[in-house]
């Protein structure tokens, strides 16, 4: 019997050089699609040539020195702040138009920068002169199989290099006395106030607690802390359970905490559930969004429509939730409400806190009406 050998096939990205058509693979964990229209650059280009080609949609796979291509890039990014924009958010008719023009600001923002393009050898090496060592960033994004050479914007590359360090550092956790080390793609729990919110709010039972959307496994850690027993903690994201699986066990707590791999809640019943979705309901512009961007509101209204099927009486789920959509005019506090309500579920109290995070007090920020407003609520819920 013969086998059969599946060939995964990427997308490339082609350009002209030496008098031939190169191919190289395409690496974009944002989902971008690979450009069509590529060019050589190197040290000679200028940042004032380098930017109108970006802007008109071609891109410049670099072959000159790393350093000097982050100073492009950085040189790109003041001129696409100085470009003059028929609307500023803050001036538009209303807090979704300029939630949704700000978010087009961010998109082409990023559609431009990101036509900066590096090489990418086999090995995650960067065959340009001064480059750092970002082997092991790429192999905690990219992962080890099925590795080639390829191309990738500076940019996105920037961002793997980011994620690398926050994993090595952490993130401070006060209420555990520990950091938590989010990997590339998993939202990092650095708005603490939800946090702190499930370090103190009062426990209905320390025998057993579902952990919905584990992410990190910051909130799964926190319960175990508190003298919960057993915390189930599911997510979806390949990512966030392996994520999830090491900062368990570098916290000693995988006695208590289990790890699944479930769309929401696991099998069975827990007298406390816990779960705090991504806060907006917008559609999500790449992969990496899904832990800000909610779209239609999937996540919340599945966890208020299965939440009292899971609830062991008199159990509560504690539905964690920045009001900020609300102030945005993406989500009335009223649907929610009737959400609530028509999922059999009712409001035992509430725990709100105020944000402290720099943009809430950045007056330039397009949102800062909407985010000098927001509170994060910690929503106790219970089956009727």
């Amino acid at each position: 019997m013969s086998e059969t050998i599946t060939i995964k096939e990427f997308p490339t990205i082609s350009w002209e050089a030496a008098g031939a058509t190169q191919h190289a693979r395409w690496r974009s964990e944002a989902g971008v699609q690979a450009p069509r229209r590529v060019v050589i650059a190197d040290d000679t280009m200028t940042a004032d040539a380098a930017y109108i080609l970006a802007c008109e949609g071609t891109a410049l796979l670099w072959r000159g020195d790393f350093q000097n291509a982050r100073q492009l890039l950085q040189a790109m990014g003041r001129r696409l702040e100085r470009k003059p924009r028929r609307a500023k958010p803050q001036t538009s008719s209303s807090p979704a138009e300029a939630f949704n023009l700000h978010r087009l600001v961010q998109s082409q923002r990023a559609r431009t920068l990101g036509m900066l393009l590096l090489p990418l050898n086999a090995d995650y090496s960067v065959p340009l002169r001064r480059a750092p060592d970002i082997k092991q960033a790429c192999v905690e994004a990219y992962g080890t199989e099925n590795n080639e050479a390829s191309v990738v914007s500076l940019r996105e590359l920037l961002g793997l290099i980011g994620a690398h360090e926050w994993r090595k550092k952490g993130v401070a956790i006060p209420s555990l006395g520990e950091r938590i080390h989010p990997h590339y793609g998993v939202f990092s729990p650095v708005r603490g106030e939800y946090v702190a919110m499930v370090a103190d709010a009062p426990l209905p039972t320390v025998e057993l607690a579902f952990d919905i959307g584990t992410g990190t496994g910051v909130l799964a850690a926190v319960l175990a802390r508190r003298g919960v027993k057993q915390i189930v903690a599911t997510d979806q994201d390949p990512r966030a359970l392996t994520c999830a699986n090491e900062n368990i066990h570098r916290l000693g707590l995988a006695g208590q905490v289990k790890v699944l791999q479930a769309d929401l809640f696991p099998q069975g019943r827990a007298p406390l559930i816990v779960c705090n979705p991504p806060w907006l309901p917008a559609r999500p512009s790449s992969p990496l969004e899904y832990a800000v961007y909610d779209p239609e509101s999937r996540m919340l209204n599945g966890f208020l429509q299965g939440l009292a099927a899971h609830l062991t009486p008199p159990g509560e789920g504690w539905l964690i939730l920045s009001d900020l959509a609300e102030h945005l005019q993406l989500r009335s506090r009223e649907s929610l409400l009737a959400n609530i309500a028509a999922a059999g579920l009712k409001v035992l109290g509430r725990i709100d806190v105020k944000p402290s995070h720099p943009k809430s007090t950045d007056a330039n920020d397009p949102l800062y009406a909407a985010r000098k407003a927001e509170i994060t609520s910690l929503w106790r819920l219970g089956a009727i």
